[in-house]
């Protein structure tokens, strides 16, 4: 027998979280179905052996997001500037030493979420009733009957729905089977809206001690020529936990996980000495992955199509509606989109 809710959201990403999070706040008992086996979406904090908040996903926003910060504000989750002092490098050539320049600390820096980024999607999550959110539940079929959706998951689950919203990159809606079919010019757009992390590939690296704030570095690296594209101080708030995070360059995907580690450990060590080899923790994670694009790697051109105008309206007499980052018609990408997306919804859905 199929359950029946008044709206259900797909994704518990950051949008869908923060979607759930307003109708709650309005008494409004919504149903969250995420294909995957955790929310958070392309937020996905780590713990080291040290037990140091390590970023997998996003991390960095700024005074440009207004939004976000309110949020973090409101939910009492503290936000610290990202370390920049000292000496930073830029490689240009594998063959040259690299340049040495200085950031000056910035009126307006990149900040960080104390604890993790998680810290926001998990806490998010915690202001949900505990079974409004369904993991594992990939939808695959959206029947309209009146003034129903009737909505079918991959495990064969089946529920009722009065108004539906995607809060997913929109590549992933286009394999779901829609009856009636949705417009041509939305089928169109859906597979051509560049999803944002999709081909990034984020590394972490966990270390006992700062030691290159010793060595007087920042820990701040570009590089044309390595493995290592940018790389980030990431201590902790608290400075008692200790590593980079950053980006390898795409190519790296098709190494294998301990070629990676290995290509990252050579040129950290060749840029700040012997004691880069000396590290706790070592992963990556490469986004290409079927939860948020469709595994294969094909990249659109960066914000291709985010912030379409399809996206502002709803379909299937106002039962249907797009919601994410992606269809944020400012910062689309970032958090700050996401959560500006959930907002448009919100007053969309005339709660």
């Amino acid at each position: 027998m199929a359950q029946n809710y008044k709206i259900v959201i797909v994704g518990a990403g950051l949008s869908g979280l923060t979607l759930g999070y307003l109708l709650s706040k309005h008494n409004v008992e919504v149903l969250i179905l995420e294909a995957s086996d955790r929310v958070g979406g392309r937020i996905q904090t780590i713990k080291g052996t040290l037990e140091t908040p390590l970023e997998l996903g996003a991390t960095w926003f700024s005074n440009m997001h207004p939004r976000l910060i309110q949020f973090l504000e409101e939910l009492n989750i503290e936000k610290y500037p990202q370390f920049s002092r000292g000496k930073s490098l830029f490689q240009t050539k594998s063959f040259e030493p690299p340049q040495e320049f200085y950031v000056p600390e910035a009126e307006a820096p990149s900040y960080r979420i104390a604890g993790g980024t998680q810290q926001l999607t998990d806490a998010l999550a915690r202001k949900l009733n505990s079974d409004t959110i369904k993991l594992n539940s990939r939808l695959v079929e959206v029947n309209e009957l009146g003034k129903e959706l009737h909505l079918k998951t991959e495990d064969g689950q089946n529920y009722i729905t009065n108004q539906l919203i995607f809060c997913l990159p929109p590549k992933l809606i286009s394999p779901i089977k829609f009856t009636p079919e949705l417009p041509k010019e939305v089928t169109t757009i859906l597979p051509r809206v560049q999803t944002w992390m999709e081909g990034s590939i984020k590394f972490v690296v966990e270390y006992k001690n700062a030691f290159w704030r010793e060595d007087g570095y920042s820990g701040m690296l570009f590089s044309h020529s390595g493995i290592v594209s940018e790389m980030y101080d990431h201590t902790n708030i608290e400075k008692d936990k200790f590593g980079f995070t950053g980006f390898l360059n795409s190519g790296a995907a098709s190494y294998t996980f301990e070629v990676r580690k290995k290509l990252v450990l050579e040129q950290l060590q060749q840029l700040l000495g012997d004691k880069a080899l000396d590290f706790i923790t070592y992963n990556d994670k490469v986004w290409v992955n079927e939860f948020i694009g469709d595994g294969k790697g094909n990249y659109q051109q960066p914000h291709q199509n985010n912030g379409h105008p399809i996206f502002q309206n709803s379909y299937l007499d106002h039962k249907l509606f797009f919601c994410g980052t992606e269809t944020a018609n400012e910062f689309p990408g970032y958090m700050e989109g996401a959560i500006q997306s959930a907002h448009r919804v919100f007053n969309s859905l005339g709660v």
